[in-house]
């Protein structure tokens, strides 16, 4: 992954935050919706406050809300508040006589972060709730609304245990019963 996971947190926070704009939300309404554990995600808005992204109202009827516009706001202003991309600027391995003229791997692993970043630089978050393009999801979809309890998971049901003889019949092995340990015989 090019990014971390505070970062993936981060900009799931913000992206439903932009699209649930009519109210603040509880922290836990928000880790509900972006499925991020509500102990991490408090964290990780604190972190978006103090960058002026979210501002957060309390009271009866408060919680977080976005304080940008989605289309004012980039992915990588986002990444850059809680765990910005780091480019590679002298060699990584330490090697004196590569200081800032980094081998060919390196120039080319910079060179694909640079582009990285310009991706996200030029992508707003307006941008991600509004581009979906034929088959494309809404991004976090299954959140549904902020009160709506999560989805109830679907489970197939469990296939019959497989029976020895047929594993045998298919060529596999039974295992010889070991003896209980102590057992004399």
């Amino acid at each position: 992954m090019v990014f971390s996971q505070t970062a993936e947190y981060a900009l799931r926070a913000i992206v439903w935050l932009a699209a649930h704009r009519e109210a603040a939300h509880t922290t836990r309404q928000i880790a509900r919706g972006t499925k991020v554990p509500a102990d991490y995600l408090s964290k990780v808005l604190q972190s978006l406050g103090r960058a002026g992204y979210v501002s957060s109202q309390r009271g009866l009827h408060g919680g977080f809300v976005l304080a940008v516009e989605p289309r004012e706001l980039s992915i990588l202003d986002v990444i850059n508040v809680v765990d910005p991309l780091q480019r590679i600027r002298e060699c990584p391995l330490g090697i004196e006589m590569h200081g800032a003229n980094l081998c060919l791997l390196h120039q080319r692993l910079d060179r694909a972060i640079a582009e990285v970043e310009r991706v996200f630089a030029t992508s707003t978050v307006a941008d991600v709730l509004r581009d979906r393009g034929p088959g494309a999801s809404s991004p976090l979809c299954e959140s549904g609304t902020p009160d709506a309890p999560p989805k109830a998971a679907r489970h197939a049901p469990a296939p019959p245990p497989r029976s020895r003889a047929l594993d045998r019949s298919r060529g596999g092995s039974r295992s010889p019963r070991r003896k209980p340990h102590g057992s004399g015989s």
